[in-house]
């Protein structure tokens, strides 16, 4: 058991029969009345934020999470298999679980996050920026447009397709933002 008092970011509290992650939390001292503490706590099965205000000094279940490196190995009808990287234990997640399914390529290192209690995983999480090669996009014409950030699609190796500006071509490599699936930079 915790109290307001141990709130961090990060912290990891049963909520609502429900385990939630604090993203950000303040303490408020009103001049009259008693102190209360505002947060945001994210929902680590749906992924849904939501706010919340707690009277200063109430107790809190706190849950601990492990976050455990594996490796994609490849999929199948079966769902998404890793590969522990220190045990080498396989393992299967569901679609759901992964924040970014259409980005991952064989090899490529995730971060799975499970409740330690009830070894159960909770999500599995891509790195922030993963290097894709652009396997198909149309040409762009030089004077094609009026601004200097106009998008086009580009195909990348994994399949999915990606907004990218008109001078990507075919062949080149990408760095990709998982967490929105945009363009970020060249690869050199």
């Amino acid at each position: 058991m915790a109290t307001t008092a141990d709130f961090k970011n990060g912290l990891c509290i049963e909520f609502n029969n429900d385990l939630y992650a604090i993203v950000q939390f303040q303490h408020v001292k009103p001049g009259k009345g008693g102190a209360f503490v505002r947060t945001k706590l994210k929902n680590l099965k749906t992924g849904k934020v939501i706010e919340n205000t707690f009277n200063a000094g109430v107790k809190v279940n706190v849950q601990r999470i492990e976050r455990r490196p594996y490796q994609f190995l490849y999929t199948d009808d079966m769902g998404y298999h890793f590969m522990h990287l220190e045990t080498y234990e396989q393992v299967s997640f569901e679609k759901e679980l992964i924040n970014a399914p259409d980005l991952l390529k064989e090899g490529q290192s995730v971060e799975a996050v499970y409740h330690a209690d009830t070894e159960t995983p909770l999500y599995c999480e891509l790195p922030p920026f993963v290097d894709l090669e652009v396997t198909y996009t149309e040409p762009g014409i030089k004077g094609d447009t009026a601004s200097s950030n106009a998008l086009k699609p580009a195909r990348v190796e994994t399949g999915a397709s990606i907004m990218v500006p008109l001078f990507i071509v075919t062949g080149e490599k990408i760095k990709v933002d998982t967490r929105d699936k945009s363009y970020s930079e060249r690869v050199k």
